[in-house]
């Protein structure tokens, strides 16, 4: 891989992100952007109402910027990685348009909850629908440009060729993941620092698999969360709000299946499933038993309220993750 295109990718996505907060941070405050917490978390967070939210678009436009450069540089250059075909095209910018999708319908979200004061924003069935419609996209660009493979890897277990039912499957899949992701999002510096990990482990199973498009936007969503986290890590100075908690969730599920393997995600992104999981048991043991198995969901509440400090979750959530990743480069040799 062009290791001039990786470190410029890493530059731009860094820098972008950390440097736009001096301007996006005081602008979101002068429009009054402020997050309003709800009366179901967790009390201690009433200190964090009126923190700037939407801060999302500092890692948007961070990444927005170095795919177009690493794009071009990918298109100049020569290597072993990337060859320009309709496929990989289809899984690069496929990957910046689920993104960007998702990102848009955070944005309507919460501009609804900032601006029209309506704190639940969108109604859960108008987003499933706008989240389905922008899935079900995605999945129609990589087949029309040739991506029509129907067999899903299982890591370490081989493979299954699912048919037509795994269009369907997938779909189901990208939007539940991007809601698992969005539900990662609850404490400072928790979404941003795991993701963070994630592109890295992206960033190596797409190396090992020789996916050189997928490399380079793996790179540029690690340093694009690690430069929105100078602002968002404890004490959180902005929020990514759902603008960009979907947005990173459509990169996510972008970037597994620009390697081919949907359910890599099941190292990589284990935390987001154990996140959304924790909510589900949660609702079931209550409607069924009348008892919580958590003290609150989703799961990083609970250990909240066990008396752990954000920053303590955020690096214990990052070492899962890290360990996930590992369990992903491993998995990739046994394909």
């Amino acid at each position: 891989m062009n290791t001039t295109a990786i470190l410029a990718v890493a530059a731009i996505g860094f820098a972008v992100s950390a440097v736009s907060g001096y301007f996006l941070i005081p602008y979101l405050h002068k429009l009054h952007f402020g997050q309003t917490i709800l009366d179901i978390g967790p009390s201690w967070h009433k200190n964090k109402q009126g923190t700037p939210t939407m801060g999302g678009f500092m890692f948007i436009f961070a990444i927005l910027t170095a795919s177009v450069v690493g794009y071009f540089m990918l298109s100049q250059g020569k290597n072993d990685l990337w060859h320009g075909t309709q496929v990989e095209i289809a899984r690069y910018w496929g990957t910046i348009l689920l993104a960007v999708s998702f990102g848009i319908i955070g944005f309507v979200d919460d501009y609804i909850k900032v601006v029209k004061k309506r704190n639940l924003g969108l109604t859960a069935i108008q987003k499933l629908i706008m989240q389905f419609v922008a899935a079900g996209l995605y999945i129609l660009i990589l087949y029309t440009a040739g991506d029509t493979s129907t067999v899903l890897i299982i890591p370490f277990l081989g493979q299954l060729d699912l048919g037509l039912v795994y269009f369907p499957l997938c779909v189901v899949g990208i939007v539940y993941i991007t809601n698992s992701v969005n539900l990662t999002d609850g404490l400072d510096g928790l979404c941003g620092s795991v993701t963070c990990v994630s592109a890295l482990g992206f960033m190596m199973v797409s190396a090992a698999m020789g996916f050189g498009g997928i490399n380079l936007l793996s790179t540029a969503l690690a340093a694009a969360c690690l430069g929105f986290l100078v602002w968002n890590f404890y004490p959180a100075k902005v929020f990514m709000g759902d603008t960009g908690s979907m947005f990173l969730g459509g990169m996510v599920t972008g970037l597994a299946f620009g390697v081919g393997m949907p359910l890599i995600l099941a190292f990589l992104g284990i935390i987001y499933i154990c996140e959304s999981m924790s909510v589900v048991l949660q609702v079931i043991s209550f409607k069924t038993t009348g008892k919580r198995i958590f003290k609150m969901s989703p799961i990083h509440h609970h250990f909240e309220m066990c008396g752990l400090s954000e920053v303590k979750i955020d690096f214990a959530f990052s070492a899962v993750t890290a360990v996930g990743a590992v369990l992903a480069v491993l998995a990739v040799r046994f394909i």
